[in-house]
């Protein structure tokens, strides 16, 4: 069953009782990697392995999106400022036991490429917070897999 989360505003990414923040290094430039993330999302099924389908609703101002498994998420935009910083919350989803979710990706120029850094923000139950923390491992490596196959996208000629 689908419920309404707290309406956690940008600066929880640096509050959140739960920070999971995992960085990586990719060939493409920054700009190419950002409108990856704000304006191609239906793409993000095709590069990001848990997501199943997505697509931007209000005008571009939210999100839906739907992983693996099923869990559903209805999201807003928090910033989206090119080509730095790309940011969300949940604001309803039917994942078990989560209070709050902000999600931020920083971009930053790095060599010839682009510095990738997500940070999930979470609060929840005792047990979700357990689980995330559980989880890190496994959530860092679909992350480096993820961003992998996104760099691949933006740099492989068609």
């Amino acid at each position: 069953m689908a419920r309404r989360l707290r309406p956690e505003e940008i600066g929880f990414v640096g509050t959140a009782p739960v920070r999971l923040v995992f960085a990586r290094e990719v060939s493409a430039p920054p700009d190419r990697v950002f409108r990856a993330l704000a304006e191609d999302v239906p793409g993000w099924a095709a590069w990001f392995p848990a997501v199943t389908s997505a697509r931007a609703v209000d005008g571009g101002a939210g999100r839906e999106v739907r992983l693996r498994g099923g869990t559903r998420f209805r999201e807003t935009v928090l910033v989206a400022q090119a080509p730095e910083v790309y940011a969300y919350r949940v604001d309803v989803t039917d994942a078990p036991g989560v209070r709050a979710l902000v999600e931020e990706w920083r971009l930053a120029p790095s060599g010839e490429g682009t510095r990738v850094q997500w940070t999930f923000a979470a609060d929840g139950t005792a047990a979700f917070r357990g689980v995330l923390r559980l989880a890190r491992t496994g959530m860092g490596r679909t992350f480096r897999d993820a961003v992998t196959r996104l760099d691949r996208r933006l740099t492989t000629p068609s």
